[in-house]
């Protein structure tokens, strides 16, 4: 790790806040522009269509190493280079929070060509931090970049992009048609579902059979425990002869599962704004469901039938405990888990929630992690062609299908068929797979700046890589589907295209002071989950929401009651 980031990771969290403040006093990073300078960008005349500048552009990804990794299979390497001319290289910050190592990288200004990192929506933590950044013309403005690309000049049509990734995160107002951060992960289609997810609790199959529960009748908070009763009563295993946990944790370590306490849950998980039946926007710590919530949770550790770190446990011990099945229930996983495409565990629920009965949440788009071009960056046009052309049909089936003929064929609709060898090294050596140096085999780079304007189906004739050969892996996520009803489900969607509770703050004066107030009550429900009383665990709850309230929570909830009578910044509150 470069030592200046090393430097600025070492200081202490209330130091490195200071640098995601939001300042509206700047020129919204008017110097971060970069006017193309053609010479490396001519392809000589032996040169492919698609060549770019013979040029190295290397990225830093502020994102987990279990969601990427830096090796890049040399072969792979080769034909990037033999195609456009790029030298392409990537490396992880590596931090125990993918947010720390991006803020100490900004400020450690020593930043490569590119940065990529995670964004779901203008709401998550990471915003303020890139906006402020931008502001202050650490970033180039893309927007001029994008207009004779391929793929990414859809993102200047006026329908292409869902709402808050248009006005929330890209084409702000205040940078008056400057964009300073590509979005990713946006589908072609609105609507559109690149995979059928089934996500929430799971259940053991052979416990759920023992107990003789369909998981699927299971749809309240109450029926839940008495579920989790009847686990710790029946004296059940695991695969080391441990009693099972009743209630085990999210298979990514431990964090409040909106989907496990969903009649009880005030809105989306980690937001907990949603109106009130007057129709006014309320936080959770107004509404006395959450006290419901506290005393549930409190009742569940008391009894031993939730995992005592249930909220608190590393990924490591919770994966490990979904793999050696001592969770009787994992409480967040999905039906894409490679450990369990033999459907020893099934989906539980889902749960109801507040409103009534479950009904799907369907994104009319969303968006998914970013990158962004730092003004320091020579020649950005050419990242800019290369994110273009790793965005095109072409590009896709390099980083996602590997090479033609070492890792698939085409067939007679010129779309890829995967080797049947390669399926069966990716079933029984995961690793030497993932050394093929592509999507299909779990080796991510391509999807950072090439993973957007997305359908599968449409390009490739199969929703999943694989699918065509009926790979186990993918089946079993299918026939999970089938057993939570995907289709059903999704056919009553609602389909939304909203903000996040949390997007605003940007925008809100005192918007650092409440998000503050706001992670403070996160870890205060935490506290009065473990507090020993209900009146204990109120008093936390209350102290909490005195300090939101002097932060101004009552001002921000009026300007989303604003936001949300407006059709174009529409919030969502729905956890589901």
């Amino acid at each position: 790790m470069n030592k200046k980031w090393a430097k600025f990771l070492a200081l202490p969290l209330a130091a490195t806040m200071l640098i995601t403040g939001c300042s509206n006093s700047n020129n919204g990073g008017s110097n971060a522009s970069s006017s193309p300078s053609g010479d490396a960008s001519v392809a000589p005349a032996d040169k492919p269509a698609t060549w770019i500048a013979d040029r190295k552009i290397k990225g830093l990804v502020f994102m987990g190493t279990d969601d990427y990794t830096e090796d890049m299979n040399p072969e792979i390497k080769a034909e990037i280079k033999k195609r456009t001319g790029i030298d392409f290289e990537i490396e992880i910050m590596k931090a125990s929070k993918s947010i720390d190592g991006l803020i100490a990288g900004i400020a450690a200004n020593d930043l490569p060509d590119f940065i990529a990192f995670y964004l779901n929506n203008s709401g998550r933590p990471e915003m303020p931090v890139v906006l402020k950044a931008a502001r202050e013309g650490v970033f180039t403005d893309l927007t001029p970049l994008m207009k004779d690309t391929k793929v990414y000049s859809k993102y200047l049509q006026e329908d292409f992009l869902p709402n808050d990734t248009k006005y929330g995160v890209m084409f702000r107002p205040e940078f008056n048609g400057s964009t300073y951060f590509i979005h990713m992960n946006v589908n072609r289609e609105g609507g559109y579902d690149s995979r059928k997810y089934a996500g929430g609790p799971y259940i053991r199959k052979d416990i759920a059979d023992a107990l003789g529960v369909d998981p699927r009748t299971i749809k309240t908070t109450d029926q839940l425990y008495e579920l989790a009763k009847k686990i710790k009563q029946g004296g059940f295993k695991d695969s080391n002869g441990k009693d099972v946990v009743p209630i085990g944790p999210n298979y990514w370590g431990g964090q409040e599962i909106g989907k496990l306490f969903g009649d009880l849950e005030w809105g989306e998980e980690n937001q907990w704004i949603r109106p009130d039946e007057s129709g006014k926007m309320q936080h959770e710590a107004q509404n006395p469901l959450v006290m419901k919530k506290v005393e549930y949770v409190q009742k569940l550790l008391s009894e031993k039938l939730i995992h005592p770190e249930f909220f608190t446990l590393d990924e490591s011990q919770s994966t490990e405990g979904a793999l050696n099945g001592t969770w009787g229930i994992i409480a967040n996983m999905h039906n894409y888990q490679d450990f369990n495409q033999d459907m020893h565990y099934l989906p539980l629920g889902p749960l109801n929630g507040i409103d009534g009965e479950y009904q799907m949440q369907v994104a009319f788009k969303s968006g998914y992690s970013a990158w962004a071009i730092p003004s320091t960056t020579k020649n950005p046009e050419d990242i800019m062609k290369f994110a273009d052309y790793l965005a095109t049909r072409e590009g896709k089936l390099l980083w996602k299908y590997g090479l033609e003929g070492r890792d698939y064929t085409l067939g007679a609709d010129g779309n890829p068929l995967v080797k049947q060898e390669v399926m069966d090294l990716r079933t029984n050596d995961s690793n030497a797979a993932k050394a093929l140096g592509f999507g299909g085999v779990k080796n991510y780079w391509g999807e950072l700046l090439g993973s957007t304007d997305i359908d599968w189906m449409a390009d490739f004739g199969e929703m999943e890589y694989g699918d065509k050969l009926q790979d186990s892996t993918s089946q079993g996520a299918l026939e999970i589907a089938k057993y939570w009803d995907w289709d059903a489900k999704r056919a009553n969607a609602n389909v939304f295209d909203a903000y996040s509770p949390n997007a605003f703050l940007g925008e809100f004066a005192r918007g650092n002071e409440l998000k503050a107030a706001f992670d403070n009550y996160k870890d205060s429900l935490v506290k009065a989950y473990y507090s020993k009383t209900p009146e204990a665990g109120k008093a936390v709850i209350d102290s909490a929401l005195k300090q939101m309230q002097a932060a101004g929570l009552d001002d921000y909830l009026k300007l989303l009651d604003q936001k949300h009578a407006d059709p174009h910044t529409k919030i969502s509150y729905r956890a589901f």
